[in-house]
């Protein structure tokens, strides 16, 4: 093993997992979409569609939403046992822990088709939609993670408080997430505007936003007052607490609009997913060294943390 493959392997699937990134940000918005357009049982089958792979015949906008959900569900989990098989074939050359998270996220995007299925077969239960959408955000974490830990070119560990800090933000932002899909999948927010029941859900929902934001805040702050590496990470610091405030702004818009714009609607899930995103990729990032030994890796990690951030 020559000490240029291994890098470009581990540039290889950091790239690869980008792009699952980007895929699962998708999935996630077209998924809430679809529950937005109330198109979840528009295919009145599972997997297929009216019984054919493209239902031409019967497309429309609700069909399509629901049949493009399948589609990138259907790539994500393609692109994942690619991933499971290469880590492992080329187990040697990769860091210890990728050949079993590959192959856990494969098990987790089995268990959400799974999921997928007992919607439509159950009629959309609230509980099943919300577990279906806990293993969406889990699957982005997971390929946002894979892809900062491949382009560390050492073993140096980002500092205690990043790391404590970073991962208090995300899993508050996932939980802020799933008590929102659990919020719209049992249509809390439409009862509690037009009958005044269920309000408990969404005033949780609101007041619950707040201290996701003031985390997030808190935690680019500390991590500019400290200066050092954790510093020269404005940029995105800066990005995740943007999106943090556009995300709030829109709920208000949401609230106010009594939820009667879909577009503001999907907006609210675009944002909520890129942030997850943002978050798991800070969450793993660590200080970088640049080394005549990394061959191709040491020159490419600026370009693949824009395509994940």
């Amino acid at each position: 093993m020559t000490t240029s493959s291994q890098p470009i392997i581990r540039w290889r699937l950091a790239q690869l997992a980008s792009h699952l990134v980007v895929a699962l940000v998708t999935l996630i918005v077209i998924g809430g979409a679809t529950r937005v357009m109330e198109a979840g049982l528009a295919c009145p089958d599972w997997p297929l569609c009216f019984g054919s792979f493209l239902p031409r015949r019967q497309m429309n906008v609700q069909v399509f939403l629901e049949w493009f959900h399948r589609l990138d569900a259907f790539f994500v989990g393609l692109v994942l046992l690619i991933q499971m098989f290469v880590s492992y074939l080329r187990r040697d050359e990769l860091p210890s822990w990728m050949p079993l998270l590959s192959a856990t996220l494969v098990v987790l995007v089995i268990f959400q088709g799974s999921l997928g299925a007992l919607t439509v077969f159950r009629l959309l239960p609230s509980g099943v939609v919300t577990a279906h959408l806990a293993c969406g955000l889990l699957l982005l974490v997971g390929a946002s993670g894979i892809s900062q830990a491949l382009l560390a070119s050492n073993e140096k560990s980002s500092p205690l408080f990043w790391r404590l800090m970073s991962g208090t933000s995300l899993a508050g932002v996932v939980c802020q997430c799933l008590l929102g899909g659990r919020m719209a999948s049992a249509w809390a927010a439409q009862k509690c505007f037009l009958h005044g029941q269920s309000c408990q859900w969404l005033n949780l929902h609101r007041f619950s936003s707040i201290g996701v934001a003031i985390c997030v805040l808190t935690f680019a702050i500390t991590s500019i007052v400290v200066g050092g590496w954790s510093r020269t990470q404005w940029p995105w610091l800066t990005a995740a607490f943007g999106l943090v405030i556009l995300q709030i702004s829109i709920g208000f818009l949401s609230v106010n609009l009594q939820l009667s714009l879909p577009v503001v609607t999907v907006a609210h899930q675009l944002v909520a997913a890129l942030l997850v995103a943002l978050l798991s990729s800070l969450a793993f990032k660590t200080p970088q060294e640049r080394s005549p030994s990394l061959g191709l890796l040491g020159n490419v990690p600026s370009s693949l943390e824009t395509c994940n951030g």
